[in-house]
């Protein structure tokens, strides 16, 4: 089984709805990296030298790579990605090997039998 994780950096109150986005189209969990920041196209506001802009989370998912598009695709509009500038962005990379999804790939296997 090859796998993809899935790197999801959201507004901290989306975080809820990106995790059951998630879930539904397959995910076996995810871990949540909270009260980080960042910045895009427009410099962070501040006051007074304090960021004023809201916190994100990054939600890591290790997904089976058959999974992983539709997977981000549902992210990405429960978390309306492309609709609203600045509500967060989500990528994938290769994982090369992964120790300790042993349960997990017997879910996986389950699901992708009845997809494939």
């Amino acid at each position: 089984m090859h796998f993809k994780l899935i790197i999801i950096v959201v507004e901290d109150e989306r975080t809820q709805d990106i995790l059951g986005a998630s879930r539904k189209a397959g995910s076996t969990g995810a871990t949540v990296l909270n009260y980080a920041r960042g910045e895009g196209v427009k410099p962070a506001k501040t006051f007074l030298g304090l960021s004023i802009d809201s916190q994100v989370d990054v939600i890591l998912v290790l997904a089976e790579e058959h999974m992983s598009r539709e997977i981000m695709e549902e992210v990405a509009s429960a978390g309306q990605f492309d609709e609203t500038p600045g509500t967060g962005i989500a990528f994938q990379i290769d994982v090369e090997d992964a120790i300790g999804v042993r349960h997990q790939i017997e879910a996986l296997t389950d699901a992708l039998e009845d997809r494939l």
